[in-house]
């Protein structure tokens, strides 16, 4: 028990760091009602299951029209989701951040909404978000779904206009009711006035409805979800229906928008995306917490019959050390980013920006939405990915088994580098940004920075320096007289440009791990997380060793210092390990993976029935 090695207050503290200030008792009555509600004798098909426990996730939050008022909750309830089963977190968040969000944060006329919004709290209908066209590349910024503004009926009518602009998304649940809020551009008297969202009910429970195409399901298995292509044939959707967030139709046709243009338009609509990015550090955070307590788990129950050391355990191997506390020290990382973005988008709804000063729209549109908010999904997404990835390597075989969930965590966040905003393109348009932004700024201070060391400042100060390195060269590449028009400018930059973004990510996430590290107040837990926090900075610093080489920021002797620096970090934590992996486990109940038991072959052999051959 944790009790039995820290006081009580250190306890406190590290529940409130990797779990966050949600009560513990809200997610287990969320635990109790998925394992009592979702047998085949309750419920009769897997859409029906999704629902009912979608009804259980709406009593554990707020109400709708409050349900961002308390991002703390809304994190460790996806979080539990994404441990759980991560298909379901991925509905779940598209169901509350984007649907659901859209309504609450969009809409004009909320009362008419108000039916609906609480069919979706209540699970009765699922929440569907379609913006992705699949025809075209980059299709957020030329959405051609159009919504035809009828003057007589005031009503628009929305149309697919070719079948290069069917829009791709899991909405391929038939046998449930489904509400989705479709992304189109608005259409008044023939003049595009910019992307809205509407409010359209997709299926009843017996298919689609009229004005509705579904296509045949789109199999994706590393995140399995019902997706399918929808097409829209002349649907008629009411003004109430219309997201209009602020704008207006006047009797006469006349359109006013406070957002002034149709690319602020697009801005506009969606920034309901913060609550997605905000979230996903949270989920990346549980899910790496989980993968790395199983590997550890693993490395210490697991002997090697090597001829170097027969009986000894994995553990005892710098390279499984380096890699599974390396994963530890990771998922601490990456829980730390949770707090960084949970604060900055509570900011940002508390003040929310009309797009002054944000970035310009280039790839895509998410850095001009919130360009720190996007970053953090792209650098924990990624970062996650990773961590999974290496425990289900550390683990052999057992590492791929269905039961033990690495896969589907790796595959969850794995496929979410391109959901949610393409991560690639996110970095690409972040690194552009702040190269364009460093015009007339001082050049850096030449010579390497200081050799490693075990201080957790040590990774953020070096990502600083070598920020501003990495900057100056492309500033410096895109000065030469050849580079002629934008494309041609930046089309051999951009490899580098996003290793410049994903620095900048990067640099967030360090930020934030000694923020939240001097915010300790227990000593005792701080002697425990500050090796962790140090531990992560070495493992990035030589996931970075070829860039930090390259711009000279270390020598090459800094580089190889880095390995002693690593094994003495894991060497003072090892004496630690019981009480960090009972710390970082997400629950009992969370999860049943043989892999996290504390006798990992007696709990796969409990998984298991057997058919016996006659005796011979």
């Amino acid at each position: 028990m944790l009790t039995d090695t820290l006081p009580a207050t250190a306890c406190a503290e590290l529940h409130r760091i990797l779990h966050g200030p949600c009560p513990p008792e809200v997610l287990s009555r969320l635990r109790t009602g998925t394992t009592t509600g979702t047998d085949a004798g309750t419920r009769s098909s897997r859409g029906a299951q999704l629902l009912h426990v979608l009804g259980l996730m709406g009593q554990t939050l707020p109400p709708p029209e409050k349900i961002f008022e308390d991002p703390a909750r809304l994190a460790a309830v996806h979080a539990w989701a994404a441990v759980t089963d991560p298909p379901l977190c991925l509905a779940a968040l598209v169901h509350h951040t984007l649907c659901l969000g859209s309504m609450i944060q969009l809409g004009s006329y909320p009362a008419y909404l108000a039916e609906r919004m609480a069919a979706l709290t209540a699970g009765r209908a699922k929440g569907v978000y379609l913006i992705t066209e699949a025809g075209q590349a980059n299709s957020h910024l030329a959405t051609r779904t159009c919504a035809r503004y009828d003057p007589a009926a005031r009503e628009f009518v929305l149309d697919t206009p070719d079948p290069e602009a069917a829009k791709f998304g899991s909405a391929g649940t038939l046998d449930v009711p489904q509400t989705a809020v479709v992304l189109a551009r608005l259409f008044i008297d023939g003049t595009d006035r910019g992307v809205f969202g509407f409010v359209v009910d997709l299926t009843d429970g017996t298919g689609p409805l009229p004005g509705i195409e579904i296509s045949s399901p789109i199999e994706l298995g590393a995140l399995p979800l019902d997706y399918v292509l929808v097409r829209f044939r002349r649907l008629r959707v009411p003004t109430a229906h219309w997201l209009a967030d602020g704008a207006a139709i006047g009797a006469d046709g006349t359109f006013r928008d406070p957002a002034g243009s149709t690319e602020r338009r697009l801005q506009r609509t969606l920034r309901v995306g913060q609550g997605l990015w905000a979230l996903m550090p949270a989920v990346a955070a549980a899910t790496a917490r989980q993968s790395a307590v199983q590997a550890v788990n693993y490395a210490r129950q697991r002997r090697t019959q090597s001829r170097l050391a027969p009986g000894a355990p994995l553990l005892s191997y710098r390279t499984q050390q380096r890699a599974v506390l390396g994963a530890l020290a990771d998922a601490f990382a990456l829980t730390c980013a949770a707090h960084g973005a949970r604060a900055l988008w509570t900011r940002s709804l508390a003040a929310p920006s009309d797009g002054d000063g944000a970035d310009t729209m280039g790839f895509t549109p998410w850095t001009a939405v919130n360009r720190p908010l996007a970053a953090y999904k792209a650098a924990t997404v990624r970062l996650a990915a990773e961590v999974s990835a290496e425990c289900q390597r550390r683990c052999g075989f057992s590492g791929h088994l269905d039961v033990n969930r690495l896969a589907s965590y790796h595959g969850f966040h794995h496929a979410f580098d391109t959901a949610g905003g393409d991560s690639r393109l996110i970095l690409y348009d972040i690194g552009r940004s702040l190269v364009e932004e460093s015009a007339g700024a001082p050049a850096p201070a030449g010579g390497a920075a200081r050799p490693p060391s075990a201080s957790p400042s040590w990774w953020p100060d070096l990502a600083r320096t070598h920020r501003a390195r990495l900057t100056a060269h492309l500033a410096a590449r895109l000065r030469a007289p050849e580079r002629g028009a934008p494309f041609d400018a930046w089309n051999p930059l951009l490899e580098d440009a996003g290793l410049l973004g994903e620095l900048y990510a990067d640099g967030l996430m360090a930020g934030d791990v000694v923020r939240v590290l001097g915010e300790v107040r227990d000593e005792s837990a701080r002697a425990v997380l500050a090796p962790l926090a140090a531990l992560h900075g070495a493992m990035a610093a030589r996931r970075w060793s070829a860039s930090l080489l390259a711009h000279e920021t270390l020598r090459p002797a800094d580089v190889r210092a880095l390995t002693d620096v690593i094994d003495h970090l894991c060497d003072g934590l090892r004496p630690h390990l019981p009480l960090l992996t009972e710390a970082f486990v997400h629950g009992a109940g969370a999860t049943d993976a043989p892999l996290a038991a504390a006798d990992y072959n007696a709990a796969l052999r409990a998984t298991l029935t057997w058919i016996q051959g006659a005796l011979t």
